[in-house]
């Protein structure tokens, strides 16, 4: 059983890919977050940004995970940047859950230039050790590989100093 998980909310496929990878290269558990919002198509886009600027959430669908979030030496959040901000579906689950996570990494995906770094400031607060490791990926850029590789060594070297 591993003592890693990675949790993730994907609209599109990219967060979920990333967070795939993620969890392959350090074997360990993977678990998708979902809300009742039909967050599909241009409409879905909209609502997505709407949510993101007004900081609402709706309830998020109870996760399975193999041990309590707590039990976990790291666990690795995924979730794509809507409007500047981190969607509001990993936000519903930091409000609900953040508070039981003793070690967190970010991983954010996005789809412009910006680097997006206030983003883990703003997940810290859900979180009460802060985050151990986070990386800002972009879909098809060139530096995909390089910076995955670099938060994979980040993260490794958390747990061996751990």
């Amino acid at each position: 059983m591993s003592d890693i998980l990675c949790i993730y909310y994907s609209r599109t496929g990219n967060t979920k890919k990333a967070m795939e990878e993620i969890a392959s290269a350090l074997d360990a558990e993977l678990a998708e977050l979902r809300d009742d919002a039909d967050r599909s198509g241009w409409k879905g886009w909209l609502r997505c940004g709407l949510d993101a600027m007004r900081r609402s959430t709706r309830p998020v669908a109870p996760v399975e995970t193999a041990r309590p979030l707590g039990d976990y030496r790291l666990v690795i959040l995924g979730t794509p940047v809507w409007a500047g901000r981190y969607s509001a579906v990993m936000r519903a689950f930091l409000k609900e859950r953040g508070g039981e996570i003793q070690n967190a990494a970010y991983v954010l995906t996005r789809s412009s230039g910006a680097q997006y770094q206030e983003i883990y400031r703003q997940m810290d607060l859900s979180v009460p050790a802060g985050h151990r490791a986070a990386v800002s990926l972009r879909s098809g850029d060139v530096g995909w590989e390089f910076w995955r590789v670099e938060f994979l060594r980040q993260v490794r070297a958390f747990l061996e100093g751990q």
